[in-house]
């Protein structure tokens, strides 16, 4: 089965589908062996682990190479966030075949202009692309796919640019009309009222998808209630190992032994764990085993 099949599978058997936030292999791996459904690789979590803004500074085949390694990394479905889709029609067509091709379940664009800024970036500048702009894309997205099943994900940013609920309404309803195959809507507010009350006028056929970021406080139960489909919790293990690295880094560097560090750590055996070590030994005795078998070995 096809990581765009699992995920399809997902959306049509849960009630919400729980994905969470990576920025390379192993913070990937994390997210399936905690019980996620799927795995978000998102942009501003990446472009973090570069020490650059999240400004559409990387290309499309940085983001994509390390999309390809959490792929190749794990068992569950993996959405790419590719922001703006890295320029206009054609370069949303080349990343849609690219990404699929890397075996990425989906992937999520989003109706802001390019060189986009974070949408929860204080003081920053939001400007939308027009409404037949972004539908051009999407019509480029769903026509370069190949697999019936692989994900095109429209995220307006409406909200966030402080357009109002009827012009986040009436883009979503527009995206889906293009070939979206879910809408993300995306709000700065520290309540999740804004999102519900988006989800409740709501009058579309494809799943709605939330991030909520700014509003921690809402729960599964509210978000089920309330006919969203996909959370994604984008960026809370980049927040975690930034605070837990920052805080063990000065521990090392101002004391004189690591017993004296006070901070836990994973031991050696949870990374090798994680790593699958042992089953290089396992697989090294088998092999040795057969060329005994072979007179390879006395």
């Amino acid at each position: 089965m096809t990581n765009s099949k699992k995920l399809r599978n997902l959306m049509e058997k849960r009630s919400i589908v729980k994905v969470g936030g990576a920025y390379d292999a192993l913070s990937a791996k994390l997210v399936e062996t905690s019980g996620f459904d799927a795995v978000w690789a998102g942009s501003f979590a990446i472009s973090a682990t570069h020490a650059l803004p999240d400004a559409s500074i990387l290309t499309m085949t940085d983001f994509l190479r390390t999309t390809e390694n959490m792929v190749d990394a794990c068992n569950i479905p993996v959405i790419a966030d590719c922001d703006t889709g890295f320029g206009g029609p054609a370069n949303v067509s080349h990343a849609v075949k690219k990404y699929e091709k890397a075996g990425i379940a989906g992937i999520s664009i989003e109706d802001k202009v390019f060189p986009k800024q974070n949408s929860l970036l204080k003081n920053s500048k939001q400007e939308l692309l027009s409404e037949k702009d972004f539908v051009g894309k999407i019509i480029a997205a769903k026509e370069a796919k190949k697999e019936e099943d692989f994900m095109i994900i429209a995220r307006t940013e409406s909200l966030i640019a402080e357009k109002g609920m009827d012009e986040a309404l009436k883009r979503a309803s527009a995206y889906e009309n293009a070939g979206a195959d879910a809408i993300l809507i995306h709000s700065k507010k520290n309540t999740p009222n804004e999102i519900f009350e988006f989800s409740e006028k709501w009058t579309g056929r494809i799943p709605l998808v939330v991030v909520p970021t700014s509003y921690p406080s809402v729960t599964i139960n509210e978000l089920v209630s309330h006919k969203i489909k996909m959370v994604i919790y984008a960026n809370q293990s980049l927040r975690a190992a930034h605070n837990i690295m920052s805080k063990i880094l000065k521990e090392i560097i101002q004391n004189e032994s690591l017993e004296e560090i006070k901070i836990n750590m994973s031991n050696m055996e949870d990374i090798f764990r994680l790593q699958e070590m042992y089953k290089i030994n396992e697989q090294e005795k088998h092999i040795e085993e057969n060329l005994k078998k072979m007179g390879y070995i006395n």
